[in-house]
């Protein structure tokens, strides 16, 4: 019995790597890529002439994305798009077959169709290494208090297996329906709260379990951004189900992200796996900057007892990991009983501008402005 378990193991093992193998490129390897390649016209990097597009397409070896050229009369175009292919070869993967489709800046404006109606200013997954943590939660009241300070918000439940945002947003029994764009057609998002918001929880019967392999879930996650009306956005927030897993690798090679929130309780067990979360994200070959760290539940006190703090979880463990990592810790929000009850009833505490639980979540997002 031994001898097969570890030969199982050795399997799975060896089934991971190989998982792993598919997703070697990220969209900001190929930006970093592209900043070895100078335009010969100005002598600047591709990326400090805003050549690239925001349509990096990245399929496992595959990798698409537009340069955009003044005209189509441009004599450094074949040249240009050679040195990119090298580039990306050199610097991100030897491997890949790279198509680089130029565009043109005096027809771009009047293109018939895009593949993506997304358009954000700044993208931000929300995120934690496990479950029971109260991301959703941070992630809702983080895009409603955007929301009610004059920004144009979306919202994505990742979460395919877990989607808790209907649920929060009190729109349960609301059904996305289709618009026509430019020849397509697209998922219109529900907008509640101010706060445009897609979820797989919209389009299953929520009281059935998913159950779907991972190329499944990656693909109904790729449509929902690729397929919906998002439109143009301040803030893009996902809401990443826990842990790490290829739903996770697909949104990284999909979006080119602004930043991840990591969110954690004080807790030693759930600061272990916030750990292994900034690990993926500060990866050479993912990349992308942690904005900060939440702490969540970092204390609890009673409505009977405003001045007193009990320390639940432990005391400042939040505080402790982002210190250790150097990343900024934006908040530390405490096991509010007001907090989870507007939850369930699908009106978040951030709706409520004066209530002091919902400070916590405003304070949040002046420290995001104050790095925008």
């Amino acid at each position: 019995m031994g001898y097969f378990l570890f030969g199982l193991l050795s399997n799975t093992l060896y089934l991971c790597a190989l998982f792993l193998e598919e997703y070697n490129m990220y969209p900001q390897q190929i930006i970093d890529a592209l900043r070895h390649v100078r335009y010969p016209g100005t002598g600047k990097d591709l990326i400090e002439s805003g050549m690239l597009e925001d349509d990096i397409r990245i399929s496992g070896f595959e990798v698409n994305f537009s340069l955009i050229f003044e005209k189509d009369t441009d004599p450094f175009i074949k040249s240009v798009i050679r040195a990119a292919e090298v580039a990306v070869q050199t610097y991100a993967d030897a491997n890949a077959a790279v198509h680089i489709h130029p565009k043109y800046q005096e027809t771009r404006k009047t293109d018939a169709v895009s593949d993506r109606s997304l358009r954000a200013k700044k993208m931000i997954a929300i995120h934690s290494g496990k479950g029971g943590v109260g991301k959703s939660t941070v992630a809702a009241n983080l895009a409603i208090a955007l929301a009610r300070k004059g920004y144009k918000v979306g919202l994505l439940d990742a979460d395919i297996h877990g989607p808790s945002m209907p649920k929060m947003f009190h729109t349960e029994d609301c059904r996305p329906y289709s618009v026509e764009e430019n020849g397509r057609t697209l998922i219109e998002p529900i907008e509640q709260y101010g706060v445009e918001m897609l979820s797989i929880g919209f389009f299953v019967d929520p009281n059935n379990a998913l159950i779907w392999r991972g190329g499944m879930a990656s693909n109904a996650i790729k449509q929902l951004i690729d397929d919906a009306h998002w439109g143009e956005l301040d803030y893009f927030l996902i809401d990443l189900p826990p842990g790490t897993s290829d739903i996770h690798l697909t949104l990284l090679q999909t979006l080119s992200l602004t930043g991840v929130i990591v969110v954690t309780t004080p807790q030693p067990v759930a600061l272990t796996d916030a750990r292994k979360g900034v690990s993926m994200f500060r990866n050479e070959k993912v990349n992308v900057p942690v904005l900060g760290l939440i702490e969540n539940m970092a204390w609890f006190t009673p409505a009977e007892l405003p001045d007193h703090r009990y320390y639940i979880f432990g005391k400042d463990g939040g505080k402790q990991l982002a210190d250790e990592l150097g990343v900024p810790l934006l908040g530390q929000i405490p096991l509010v009983q007001s907090i989870r009850e507007s939850g369930d009833e699908g009106m978040p505490i951030a709706l409520q501008d004066g209530h002091p639980a919902a400070s916590f979540f405003y304070d949040i997002v002046a420290r995001l402005e104050q790095d925008a």
